[in-house]
């Protein structure tokens, strides 16, 4: 059987794919990677259709042996990736022979680096995904050592990488959002939102939670609970935002005073604590 053996998990692995979509009925989040952009590269460049299921590894760190032939690709942000020890680099597809260790140094900039194996991480699927919800505890538990990790069929030739060129992240990021639904609830919520806000190091795969001078409330009371999507600003009583990301609650009751647009999701993926945004609203 092809497999991957995890010698060292890093700081905190979890295999993902893009997610379960569809099922916020059952009170279930979307999950799958927070970088679906690198995800989807990575496993383009191995060789696998883009939804297949690879290791999201925060601040690098992790070691894997490989037990049979396989192409590897580590993308996000620029990171140091050997191969035995020795340097192949990231955002590049690297041919492995069985036996062979695969390990990510820590990126000098952003916070997730996606390791693809051709044939994807043939994990059971949950929900019709193999990703992991950190909130609700459902998909494949963290990575830890010695877990062994089975693969899929090689179906796909692995794609050149000569026009990919790793970004680092940025210090200060800038995101577009959609005003609404609740942002009548909010005084001025477009000129509040568009101040610099800094991530807080409580921010995780569940949201981004933001420190900066509080958004002031326009309507007093409570909302009665109601669905949230990804991207979707909430702002509880404190004033102080929170940026949901995949693996959000699918209901809340403070006002969404905004929602991040789809494509600059990844980019949130990234940021590190200590991390300036400011959010521009259209």
């Amino acid at each position: 059987m092809r497999s991957l053996e995890v010698l060292d998990p890093g700081r905190y692995a979890l295999v993902e794919d893009l997610g379960r979509p569809g099922y916020a009925h059952l009170g279930v989040a979307p999950s799958g990677a927070l970088d679906t952009a690198s995800l989807r590269l990575a496993n383009r460049l191995a060789g696998n259709a883009e939804a297949a299921a690879g290791i999201e590894a925060l601040l690098g760190g992790l070691s894997v042996r490989c037990t049979a032939a396989a192409t590897v690709a580590v993308t996000g942000p620029p990171v140091e990736v050997r191969v035995d020890g020795r340097a192949v680099g990231s955002h590049v597809p690297v041919a492995v022979r069985a036996g062979q260790t695969v390990t990510l140094g820590t990126p000098p900039t952003g916070l997730r680096c996606y390791l693809a194996v051709s044939g994807g991480i043939a994990v059971e699927a949950v929900l019709g995904s193999r990703s992991r919800d950190v909130l609700s505890g459902i998909g494949p538990s963290p990575l830890r050592a010695e877990d062994v990790l089975p693969l899929g069929t090689p179906t796909g030739v692995p794609a050149g990488a000569d026009v990919v060129v790793p970004a680092a992240a940025p210090a200060d990021v800038v995101v577009p959002v959609t005003l609404g639904p609740r942002d009548d609830w909010l005084d001025d919520p477009a000129r509040g939102l568009s101040a610099w806000w800094t991530v807080t190091p409580e921010s995780n795969r569940v949201g981004l939670r933001l420190d900066g001078t509080p958004l002031r409330r326009a309507v007093d009371g409570e909302l009665p609970s109601e669905g949230v999507v990804t991207g979707a600003i909430q702002v509880p009583p404190s004033g102080l935002p929170v940026v949901f990301l995949a693996d959000h609650p699918t209901t809340g009751g403070y006002p969404v005073a905004a929602v991040v647009r789809a494509a600059a999701l990844s980019a949130l993926a990234q940021v590190r604590p200590g991390t300036r945004i400011r959010f521009r609203p259209s």
